[in-house]
């Protein structure tokens, strides 16, 4: 998937949890509630948010932190999954640029022709171009979710934490800040370990954190704490599954053997020219 259309997708991901939270259902949850997103989904969140809460002294803020603690665990296999799939993809990205260098024609037969000669790659290196957008697609129904289970259980959105009631936007703003700054270093950790950031994934670097500040700023202050939760967990876990600065060594490591390696052979090409030198 291109960098353009992963932009785009993150967007319209970020949309549809603004409509889906503006425009969802506001009646109460209950035990009677019905349907499969009512009645299964929001209810259980919320049960289960409340039986985490009861653990630490009804203390509903600690249970919404633990909640997001354990959504991202159960991730982690997933998030495995995304990194080694953006990593065969960075390095099969000089082969990507040189089909496209290839194929410049933007007629509809060298389209095609490029589409296929890059899938055929894609499928030699076992890539799958979509693996970057699965953790988000699984996240957004659990934000939406959560939203509603805060918004639409009474002692939940009554509730307080800190300085904050759960049901309301943080009067300070000090949560949607945090969850900002650390969504942006989640992205530029992210970026750092690819090959070629690009100018559309250095907007990405600016655009999440702003629409998460916005977000935030107005929704529950609920929804601002498992971001920052969820944003602190992915800073940790991308510098210790894809750490990019063990990974800028290793590269460099590689281009430094590569030269050595090149050095060598034209050495040994031309041994006249060495003794010369002498």
């Amino acid at each position: 998937m291109s960098k353009r259309k992963r932009l785009l997708l993150s967007l319209g991901l970020v949309t549809l949890v603004l409509f889906l939270s503006a425009c969802g259902n506001t009646e109460s949850i209950t035990s009677d509630s019905t349907g499969f997103w009512d009645g299964f989904v929001i209810y259980n969140f919320s049960r289960f948010i409340i039986a985490l809460s009861e653990l630490f002294g009804n203390n509903y803020g600690v249970g919404i932190i633990i909640f997001t603690i354990i959504i991202r665990v159960i991730l982690i296999p997933l998030n495995y999954f995304q990194t080694k799939s953006t990593q065969k993809m960075q390095k099969i990205q000089p082969q990507v640029k040189a089909l496209q260098e290839k194929y410049p024609s933007k007629d509809t037969q060298t389209r095609e022709l490029l589409q296929a000669e890059t899938s055929r790659l894609y499928s030699e290196n076992g890539v799958n171009p979509y693996a970057g957008c699965l953790p988000a697609l699984v996240q957004m129904p659990v934000m939406i979710a959560l939203y509603q289970a805060i918004s639409r259980t009474e002692i939940l959105s009554s509730s307080n934490f800190l300085w904050m009631n759960l049901g309301e936007r943080d009067p300070y703003f000090v949560l949607p800040i945090l969850a900002a700054i650390l969504t942006y270093f989640t992205s530029k950790l992210t970026m750092m370990s690819q090959v070629d950031g690009g100018g559309q994934t250095k907007v990405m670097l600016y655009m999440m954190p702003a629409l998460i500040l916005f977000m935030g700023s107005t929704l529950p202050s609920a929804l601002s704490l498992y971001w920052v939760i969820s944003n602190a967990f992915s800073v940790g876990q991308t510098l210790i599954l894809n750490n990019p600065y063990t990974i800028i060594a290793e590269r460099e490591a590689e281009e430094r053997a590569n030269r050595e390696r090149e050095r060598a052979l034209e050495r040994a090409k031309n041994p006249k020219k060495k003794r010369r030198k002498k």
